[in-house]
């Protein structure tokens, strides 16, 4: 669905789209399993920048659902994670802050994103979102304990054959200290 600033001009659109798995791009780490159900507003908000140029903002309003399907963080087998998330967010367009003499950015700054052209593509919002609504690391279950680092075995399936790692000499010093401590 592409948002455009001249139909904004005019009225505010609401939205409520299901878009299918496999439409958006998330990368090739994840994948969406169910369909993304969204709905909210799109507004137009006119900013005063100067004495003269009057800049059109795009402020989008809404929220979003789906399940989508990613690697666990210690042993690489899928997770499923469902996404619901809320998003209130403001389009400038790109260019628009051109110019202005170099400043530190503050926090209300850097939740702006930038537009080109007549308008926004939803879809390039929704993307987004559901990449920031993700977590950093997903694992599979709270005593997920990952792959063997000698052989790669998944060892939540199987103990693997790989001989204990020896022990470093330079902490024996700490252990002697840790084993008086507990007496």
């Amino acid at each position: 669905m592409f948002i455009e600033i001249h139909e904004l001009e005019l009225h505010p659109i609401d939205f409520e789209e299901n878009i299918r798995p496999d439409v958006l791009d998330l990368g090739e780490d994840l994948r969406q399993v169910g369909a993304l159900h969204t709905s909210g507003r799109a507004q137009l908000v006119q900013e005063q920048h100067g004495k003269h140029q009057i800049v059109k903002d795009i402020r989008l309003e809404g929220s979003l659902a789906t399940r989508v399907e990613l690697a666990c963080a210690r042993c690489l087998e899928p997770v499923l994670q469902d996404v619901n998330h809320k998003f209130d967010l403001l389009y400038r367009p790109l260019g628009a802050d051109a110019g202005k003499e170099e400043l530190s950015v503050t926090a209300v700054e850097a939740e702006v994103g930038y537009y080109q052209g007549e308008g926004l593509l939803l879809e390039d919002v929704l993307q987004e979102q559901v990449l920031l609504a993700l977590p950093l690391k997903a694992i599979c279950r709270d005593d997920c304990k990952g792959l063997c680092p000698h052989c790669g075995k998944n060892l939540n399936a199987e103990q693997c054959a790989c001989a204990e790692p020896l022990e470093d000499p330079r902490w024996s010093a700490l252990k002697d200290i840790r084993g008086k401590l507990d007496r």
